[in-house]
């Protein structure tokens, strides 16, 4: 009997909710995922065994080759046998560095389980902690791979009961970020326990794998490994191959993901609360909350693939209904109307259409321009959209480019908008004072990326100034209430500003308070204001989220407020992109809005003259409240031999950075610091030059805090001088 595509497998299972499974593979960079996919993929009958590890099939870009990272989450659709049934596995293979953690955050917002990968050697490190972090904060369920076995054995010459020491206290590192940020309701269920088979340990470059049940089935013991480890010459590659056929990779790992993994359906229950803010008892809340094939098709896009020749296709996860060729399509955000015009399944740079695909898969859609990262699809108008996908970093590093020829500008402008798209961690906007396009990432290795793919993937020179640094506007105190008249005199408007206190703050930039417009009454965020400290009334009255600032309305009695409230809603977002000082992005600042008089001629009070008298209060009241810039720092941690304490430190205290913490363990120093994003750029290869190339750092936090008082101004200068802002603008 001819063997099934695996192609035809999948089309087959797409449609059998309960068999399917969301998945993404996540950890710090260099902890093995790309080599665990090929593996996995290799298991699945996908690759050759033989060069499974070194063809990194998910990293097919050429940049990612050329480097051996990922750089961009990548599909795939693999079918898997577990006790006698065939399970569909919908693997995001994801990026390990911190610059292109965005990747993982949209990522996450399609699976409904993540696997954990782990080095044995290194533990859960930073990034470790970033990636499960945002895994928690989306429901998303995890389960624990420690990678890289082979090397406590080869490397580092642990004896078993070593091994298994150092086991335990990774388990408990990965347990103690699970109970800092999961959910509380799943705290507890959600713990990596051996004994219930959701940690799995093993070698992805020598393809073996055991978890608990796998041991009892197969009758193995770590003795085993560690004798078959234990071998010298050739003769250990033929007890690694035995090793391999009785306890393969892919089963350990894949029997571990279809047993302890939920089904969409199971899934959604949970975290459609989290991540869909619409009714839940309507028809479309209830469909999205059982998955329902048979509702109105909604599908969530986590990113924008733009193929030379299919055009841009949106990438996500359907929720509900059942996508279909030709059908109408609603886009939410965009308020946009559009055609499905193709359907895509994924096996890493091969995409093949299929007619139809029920809800509780990831798929690609083609033809819905306008369609964006974040952005919701449906069949019915006006749905409410998904929560915003949101970064736990913000990009912090821009660069003013521009094209070399200057007839390639409208090709450049194109190619930002496509690669803005594809990347919303990006953001490119035009300085209108000077013409500059300025494009602004998560690091210097973010930008360097995309400067090289648009030079040699579209074929357009480009030249790009040093990097700059985004900053922040903020205010230290709070401002009486000031007056904001409309250009024709008749309207005016009393706004005070104060800072924002850090628990709403705090709140805000972790998801638990949303962003966007409060139209209506929303109990359940007035309580979350309340149980933040804030004033009751004041709670009440938040009628405008955006970025990390709030905007309240405090008036009372006003005939005619309703009608101007958007505008001074649109005018509160212009300040926060753009503040008085010098023109840098506001942040932690609460604007109230107290009183106004209005024209009763609604001809007199439109847009053009409510809107500057609304940005003129503001920018008053923010002078008034001791006006700040905020500077971004990092937190980070560098790992390095002890020897190299000395020139670590002064490198660090060298750039204005601070040492927070110093530990060492044997002959390996980890150093805790903190450093001035505008003082971080070269700072990877200095590092490596101090140490002799065996120091490496990586990000833990980052956060925008006050710039020490005798570098404000002159940091003020040179950011108005680069706008080409003059006195009084």
């Amino acid at each position: 009997m001819a063997k099934e595509p695996m192609t035809e497998k999948v089309k087959r299972l797409i449609i059998e909710q309960d068999k399917i499974r969301n998945m993404s593979i996540i950890a710090h960079i260099d902890h093995g995922k790309t080599t665990l996919s090929d593996s996995l993929l290799a298991g699945a009958g996908m690759l050759s065994y033989e060069t499974a590890g070194d063809q990194r099939y998910l990293d097919f870009l050429e940049e990612e080759q050329k480097r051996g990272i990922t750089i961009q989450a990548s599909n795939v659709n693999m079918v898997h046998e577990y006790e006698g049934k065939e399970f569909l596995i919908n693997l995001i293979d994801t990026p390990g560095h911190v610059d292109f953690g965005g990747d993982v955050t949209r990522a996450i917002r399609a699976v409904d389980g993540a696997m954990v990968v782990v080095c044995a050697v290194e533990g859960a490190m930073p990034q470790t902690e970033t990636v499960l972090r945002q895994a928690l904060r989306e429901k998303v369920k995890p389960v624990l791979f420690i990678n890289k076995v082979d090397r406590l054995i080869n490397e580092l010459k642990l004896t078993p009961n070593k091994i298994q020491e150092r086991f335990i206290g990774t388990i408990d590192d990965v347990n103690q970020i699970i109970v800092t940020f999961a959910p509380k309701e799943f705290i507890k269920e959600w713990q990596m326990r051996v004994e219930e088979g959701n940690v799995c340990f093993g070698s992805s470059v020598d393809k073996w794998a055991l978890s608990f049940p796998i041991m009892k089935k197969k009758g193995l013991t770590f003795k085993d490994i560690y004798d078959a480890y234990a071998i010298e010459g050739t003769d250990r590659e033929v007890a690694l191959k035995k090793l391999r056929d009785k306890a393969p990779l892919h089963e350990g790992v894949l029997d571990m993901v279809a047993s302890h993994l939920p089904t969409p359906k199971q899934a959604q229950k949970y975290r459609i609360p989290k991540i869909w803010k619409g009714d839940l008892t309507s028809p479309e809340g209830k469909s999205l909350i059982n998955c329902d094939p048979n509702g109105p098709m909604v599908f969530c896009v986590t990113k924008v693939m733009v193929d030379p020749l299919a055009g841009e296709i949106a990438v996500g996860r359907l929720f509900s209904g059942t996508a279909k060729r030709g059908e109408d399509a609603h886009l939410s955000l965009s308020q946009m109307s559009s055609r499905v015009q193709q359907i895509y399944i994924f096996k890493g740079p091969q995409k093949f259409p299929v007619d139809l695909v029920p809800s509780g898969n990831i798929i690609g859609i083609g033809g819905l321009k306008g369609a964006f990262s974040g952005e919701t699809i449906s069949s019915q108008k006006d749905i409410v959209p998904f929560e915003e996908i949101t970064h736990i970093f913000d990009p912090v590093v821009t660069k003013a480019i521009e094209a070399k020829n200057p007839k390639d500008l409208p090709k450049l402008i194109q190619v930002l908008r496509n690669i803005t798209k594809e990347d919303p961690t990006l953001k490119a906007k035009i300085n209108l004072e000077t013409g500059e396009h300025l494009l602004s990432g998560l690091g210097e290795l973010h930008l360097e990326i995309i400067e090289n793919r648009i030079t040699r993937d579209m074929k357009l020179e480009i030249v790009t100034s040093p990097p700059i640094v985004v900053y922040r506007e903020s205010v230290i105190g709070s401002s009486p209430e000031m007056e904001g008249k409309s250009p024709n005199k008749h309207n005016k408007f009393y706004i005070s500003v104060s800072s924002l206190s850090e628990a709403v703050n705090k709140a805000i930039v972790e998801g638990e308070i949303p962003k966007g417009r409060i139209k209506k009454k929303n109990l359940e965020l007035i309580h979350k204001f309340i149980d933040l400290g804030m004033d009751k009334k004041e709670a009440r009255r938040v009628i405008d989220v955006f970025e990390d600032n709030i905007l309240l309305d405090m008036t009372a009695g006003i005939v005619h407020i309703g009608e101007v409230l958007d505008m001074t809603s649109n005018s509160f977002r212009a300040i926060v992109k753009e503040g008085p000082i010098a023109r840098e992005p506001l942040s932690k600042v609460r604007i109230m809005l107290h009183d106004a008089k209005l024209h009763e001629d609604s001809i007199h009070r439109g847009p053009a003259q409510v809107i500057p008298a609304v940005r003129e209060a503001i920018r008053g009241a923010m002078n008034a409240a001791g006006p700040k810039i905020l500077e971004p720092i990092q937190t980070i941690r560098i790992d390095a031999p002890s020897q190299f304490m000395g020139v670590v430190s002064k490198l660090v205290q060298g750039r204005r950075g601070q040492l927070v913490d110093v530990t060492q363990e044997r002959e390996h120093l980890i150093i805790i610091g903190k450093l001035p994003v505008a003082e971080s750029f070269g700072f990877t290869s200095d590092l490596r030059s101090a140490t002799e190339g065996r120091g490496v750092w990586s990000l833990m936090e980052s956060e925008f805090v006050p710039i020490p008082k005798e570098l404000e101004q002159d940091v003020i200068k040179r950011i108005r001088s680069r706008k080409g802002l003059k006195e009084g603008q």
